[in-house]
């Protein structure tokens, strides 16, 4: 936990040191996963059902409180696209890489979404507070620009290839985040809406 710790710091703090280092350590898919994206994924989906639960959402028509079960399914739904959504990223930027001059495994490409959704995934402790959540935006945004000074060190890209891996690669990855949450939040409505028409 410590090691996690002290990574997730550094990469937020000093991004430009930290790179070089982990490009230069050995590691493998699985490890990188269960060790580091599995315990920060896990920080915005449990904040949120605290937050929506203990808090809630203030609307024109008072205070709404997320029901435990409704709650809970999203949680769980929302960690799952979460940790599907690294794993398609993490293709697809392997997959990518030659085309932009880049070379790498899966596991330096896993480095690559893992660190840089670091800010994004720390930010996920502000959904404790359903309103502050919406800063988590500024915090994905800043976790492009550590993607950005990523690439030479991790991929060996070229620096006239990184800011156009850099776009594409965001966009791939908005995309995917999109496309899952989407889904996710469908679900969670419907049932929301379900346990609604039970009550009545």
């Amino acid at each position: 936990m410590a090691d996690l710790t002290s990574r997730a710091i550094n990469i937020i703090k000093s991004p430009q040191t930290e790179w070089p280092v982990i490009a230069a350590e050995p590691t493998d898919f699985g490890t990188l996963f269960k060790t580091y994206v599995i315990p920060l994924a896990a920080i915005g989906p449990v904040c949120s059902l605290i937050g929506g639960m203990l808090i809630g959402t203030v609307t024109p028509f008072g205070t709404y409180r997320t029901p435990l079960v409704a709650g809970l399914v999203g949680a769980v739904l929302g960690y799952g696209a979460a940790l599907l959504g690294v794993f398609i990223s993490t293709v697809v930027i392997e997959w990518l890489a030659p085309k932009f001059k880049s070379i790498g495994t899966r596991a330096d490409a896993l480095k690559m979404v893992a660190y840089a959704s670091t800010p994004g995934w720390v930010a996920g402790v502000l959904n404790l507070v359903p309103l502050l959540g919406l800063l988590g935006i500024l915090a994905a945004l800043y976790g492009i620009y550590v993607f950005y000074l990523g690439l030479p060190h991790v991929m060996k890209t070229p620096s006239d290839q990184v800011i156009p891996y850099m776009i594409v690669a965001a966009v791939v990855i908005i995309v995917v985040s999109f496309v899952l949450w989407a889904i996710v939040g469908t679900i969670t409505a419907s049932m929301l809406v379900g346990g609604a028409m039970m009550t009545m």
